[in-house]
């Protein structure tokens, strides 16, 4: 898959919504409940426009946050994903451990749970509650909506740990989030494909525990199924363009890498928390699932963009892993920017380079990305696609709130790890 995504840790909570008590009345709406939370995330929130009808649905937040009142709902908002995940684990092994006939399997999931799904951005878990909070209404805030939105959030965390436990088995990765990749430890080994099913099969009990009798639980089954064969579809393109034992640049076009990203990275990343929860507060509208869509696998490509230059020129004591795109043959941006660019000698250097885990030949390769200027390409291209970005919420985000969509991009835009 490609892409490296995470979370950092926090403590339990006692309740959902306790850390929420102790921030000031500017940190909160009128409600009773976090700002949007999108906006707190970021540390450098947007104003917000005056208030604003969305269907029958009042948008929360008014004026903007202080960046010490930003920071604090950031941080109490982390601190209740986080805390979700002992429950998560108690959900999804607590029926089972003290059955003899399957609690060693059971075991088995919990410690499989523990090592893969923590440790990690939590990102995609966080955007679920952020996105969810910013559009629903007072009468949609209760206690009980926000755990299911809570239980949402870490299906796809779940989901994305499915994908990353086989994602390192196809591509023979070492690290995983500045810890051994799960088959890597002994005695996994290839045992971890089972465990990846575990990973999925999980999202799915996950949501009929929490979401079962709402009515959107359809809405969101049918979500995550296609997504999952969206990403999985996207995963055979990057196999099938980048074979290890065959190096074949003229696989790699633009054309090519813009479809891989689009299925791989963009639907699951970026489209499935935002639509989840859109799903969860009644806009199921075709019309607006397009338009978030438009600007969503827009901010999908720009994010996995930024994965590839990190890929070969990040610090791995930021990124918790050391790339291997190069190595593995990958239709990375880099190398696809890097052929428009070459002369014919530079071109042949990548032939015989590209694709070896040779360590010089690794370094012959990157070498030759300096040489062509692929840092300062990045760089233009990282800003154009910002502004690019900024001008796709203008124009699509007419009546959902831009806050969601301008808190996700900032999140990313100019991003180390």
């Amino acid at each position: 898959m490609g892409q490296r995504w995470g979370a950092t840790e926090g403590q339990p909570r006692s309740s959902l919504t306790a850390g929420f008590n102790c921030l000031p009345p500017t940190a909160r709406s009128r409600w009773g409940t976090p700002r949007s939370i999108l906006g707190c995330l970021l540390l450098a929130p947007q104003p917000r426009a005056a208030q604003e009808e969305q269907h029958s649905r009042v948008r929360c937040g008014q004026g903007a946050m202080s960046g010490d009142g930003a920071r604090r709902a950031a941080g109490a908002e982390r601190e209740e994903f986080v805390g979700f995940f002992p429950q998560v684990v108690r959900d999804l092994t607590g029926d089972g451990l003290g059955h003899p006939e399957v609690g060693g399997a059971v075991a088995r999931l919990k410690e499989v749970l523990e090592y893969n799904v923590p440790g990690g951005k939590y990102n995609r878990g966080l955007t679920v509650l952020a996105a969810f909070r910013e559009l629903a209404g007072p009468q949609q805030q209760d206690p009980e909506s926000l755990r299911c939105a809570l239980a949402v959030g870490w299906c796809i965390e779940l989901f994305q740990a499915f994908f990353l436990v086989a994602d390192d088995i196809m591509d023979q990765s070492l690290t995983r989030r500045g810890q051994l990749c799960w088959y890597k430890k002994e005695g996994i080994g290839l045992d971890a494909i089972n465990d990846a099913f575990l990973l999925e099969s999980s999202v799915y009990r996950m949501l009929k525990k929490y979401c079962g009798e709402r009515p959107y639980y359809l809405h969101l089954l049918e979500l995550f199924l296609q997504t999952a064969y969206q990403t999985e579809l996207g995963q055979m393109l990057d196999l099938i363009t980048a074979p290890v034992t065959q190096v074949d640049l003229n696989r790699f076009s633009e054309q090519r890498y813009k479809a891989i990203v689009k299925y791989k990275t963009a639907f699951y990343s970026f489209y499935l928390p935002v639509a989840a929860a859109m799903y969860m507060t009644g806009i199921d509208s075709k019309e607006e699932h397009d338009n978030a869509k438009a600007i969503l696998l827009e901010m999908g490509e720009f994010f996995q963009i930024q994965d590839d230059y990190l890929d070969c020129f990040g610090d791995p004591a930021l990124t918790g892993k050391v790339g291997t795109d190069i190595q593995d043959n990958k239709c990375s941006w880099l190398v696809v920017e890097c052929l428009r660019r070459v002369t014919p000698d530079q071109r042949q250097i990548l032939e015989e380079n590209y694709g070896s885990k040779e360590p010089e030949k690794v370094a012959k390769v990157k070498e030759l990305y300096e040489t062509v200027g692929m840092k300062a390409a990045f760089q233009e291209y990282e800003e154009k696609s910002y502004q690019r970005l900024q001008e796709l919420i203008k124009k699509h985000a007419n009546r959902l709130p831009k806050e969601i969509f301008l808190g996700l991009a900032q999140k990313i835009y100019k991003r180390q790890k």
